[in-house]
């Protein structure tokens, strides 16, 4: 009898799913083909980033115009990101309960653990691409049992949360410094979202907000980079999938040791993550803020792994441990690349951004 082994319960259901499957360091996302996807009704793409770790994936819902998905069910979480399009999601609780919400290009939103749901799209002209960064492997691979992720009867009303959370509203919840959380589970448009805080620990103009969504165990949070400005490099374990949302710039990825970075340039719908360890940096060589959101396994309420509870303790107020470079301990090429990008672009770095100082 031949040894059964290295079974991957996951990828066998991923090529199963007969969809396109990209993979790589990122993803261009308003580009990428998407094909008709039987479980869902609509079109779709499975996405599998270099470092997306052991539990996660993301994918791609279109919808077409005047399109809705076929009722969805599932046990896994999941976190949406809307890249274009308008529309709206009905879901029903087990009390029969139906609630509807509206989203928009720049939409995020998380739908409680196991309730039934469908999107639909608003327009009539145009379509809608919505992409959702999931823990479907580690269900897939924990449970090896397609009924019962996707037609399980269990309830979970503490995921619920209060009905004003999928109004576009939700509770401030302080904590400190980059750790200041927004719970809600419905954000109707991340750039205009105006409760993020200072971060300046993690760059000079830096904000940030972190996410409780839907009581979840996925994590998100959203940072700003000022104009002339970027954050401090750093590393942390993999599985952040980071959407380009707004501004000009780049990222750089190196792995220590390295003697050169790998460069990926920001635009529109633009997904990157960083592989486990591998420091990276992002930098604002445009004249308005830029944002990003992170999406991820382990919230700050439920960080699920030791590796995410230590990020989450960790306090980017203290130096020198190892997963943060500061300004002054960075390689000298960065500034200096950073700089000829703003010669470049006619963009005047800000008066207080010390790397830059003394470069002439």
């Amino acid at each position: 009898m031949e040894p059964v082994w290295l079974v991957d319960p996951y990828n066998d259901w991923s090529v199963k799913e007969g969809i396109p499957i990209y993979e790589g360091l990122f993803a261009e996302l308003p580009a990428l083909e998407t094909k008709p996807w039987a479980r869902t009704g609509v079109n779709g793409a499975l996405i599998h980033l270099e470092a997306r770790g052991d539990f996660l994936n993301a994918y791609i819902t279109d919808i077409p115009p005047g399109g809705e998905t076929s009722p969805l069910r599932h046990l896994y979480e999941e976190v949406t990101y809307v890249l274009d399009g308008t529309g709206s999601t009905e879901f029903v609780s087990r009390s029969g309960d139906r609630r509807t919400f509206e989203w928009g290009r720049g939409s995020l939103f998380a739908i409680p653990l196991n309730l039934a749901y469908r999107h639909f799209n608003g327009s009539g002209r145009s379509a809608a691409r919505l992409v959702s960064v999931t823990n479907l492997p580690m269900m897939v691979n924990l449970f090896r049992n397609e009924d019962f992720i996707f037609n399980n009867n269990s309830s979970f009303p503490e995921r619920l949360g209060t009905r004003n959370y999928f109004e576009g509203e939700g509770t401030f919840i302080p904590v400190r410094e980059h750790r200041n959380m927004w719970e809600t589970n419905f954000v109707p448009d991340l750039l205009a979202f105006s409760r993020m805080t200072e971060s300046p620990s993690r760059g000079a103009g830096s904000l940030n907000i972190m996410f409780i969504l839907a009581e979840g165990t996925m994590h998100a949070h959203m940072s700003e980079v000022a104009p002339g400005s970027y954050k401090k490099g750093h590393r942390h374990p993999p599985d952040f999938h980071i959407f380009q949302l707004s501004g000009t710039g780049y990222s750089l990825y190196w792995k220590e040791g390295d003697s050169d970075f790998r460069r990926v340039n920001w635009s529109y719908g633009l997904m990157h993550a960083p592989p486990d360890q591998m420091y990276h940096q992002h930098f604002n060589t445009g004249r308005e803020p830029a944002r990003y959101l992170a999406i991820a396994l382990g919230s700050l309420r439920y960080p699920f792994t030791m590796a995410k509870r230590l990020v989450t303790m960790r306090d980017y107020r203290e130096r020198n441990k190892g997963f943060q470079i500061e300004y002054e301990q960075e390689d000298p090429r960065i500034p200096r690349m950073f700089a000829d990008e703003l010669v470049k672009n006619g963009v005047t770095p800000r008066s207080d951004f010390v790397p830059l100082a003394g470069l002439g």
